[in-house]
């Protein structure tokens, strides 16, 4: 696997990121939609705000990928106004840099559903140390923290870990990630690595 980024990947990545912008500005009515639902429902939703980066990694498997995907993506967001102001931005970035440390652990050779679930979990506790700081969670009493947590890492779980690999390796099998890399049967296996 080459290391530096090319153009290429970086286009690929912005556009990515730029369709991400969009479903997360989308995405902020439906969070909001189930908020009344109580329980933090709202919460098994939050992944989704995870999702540009792993997903970019899956699809270019380069370093640098899922921290550039998630600054885009939230700029985008950011760009078509959205409700959290500048601080979507600064979670983006907090998001995509955790992201990735995960998957420089795994010296971006394993591109698998635990790897991007372990950058999901990362992205997670960023976004929730954030939100700590911001204000959001510090009142909540401890039980009520406890679901709080345990639906925000469970919805991010499942949507920027399992959907973010199984978007990619559907991708895969159409033959689509071979326009940005050669893609070989031996990429389509190690997703299931």
């Amino acid at each position: 696997m080459k290391k530096g980024l090319k153009l290429t990947d970086i286009l690929v990545t912005i556009v990515i990121s730029l369709v991400f912008g969009v479903i997360y500005k989308l995405w902020s009515p439906v969070y909001s939609a189930v908020k009344p639902l109580g329980l933090h429902m709202d919460q098994l939703l939050y992944g989704m705000w995870f999702m540009a980066g792993p997903l970019a990694f899956l699809i270019i498997r380069k370093p640098g990928v899922a921290l550039l995907a998630e600054t885009a993506a939230s700029s985008g967001e950011l760009l078509m106004g959205s409700e959290w102001g500048l601080s979507t931005l600064l979670y983006g970035l907090i998001q995509g840099l955790l992201a990735e440390l995960i998957l420089a652990l795994f010296r971006y050779k394993k591109a698998n559903v635990l790897v991007v679930s372990l950058a999901a979990i990362a992205s997670c506790t960023g976004s929730i140390v954030f939100d700590y700081f911001q204000g959001y969670i510090d009142t909540l009493v401890w039980w009520n923290l406890g679901l709080f947590f345990t639906a925000r890492f469970v919805g991010s779980v499942l949507i920027a870990g399992v959907i973010a690999y199984g978007l990619a390796k559907a991708l895969e099998k159409t033959g689509v990630t071979g326009l940005v890399r050669g893609s070989t049967e031996a990429d389509v296996r190690s997703l299931d690595d």
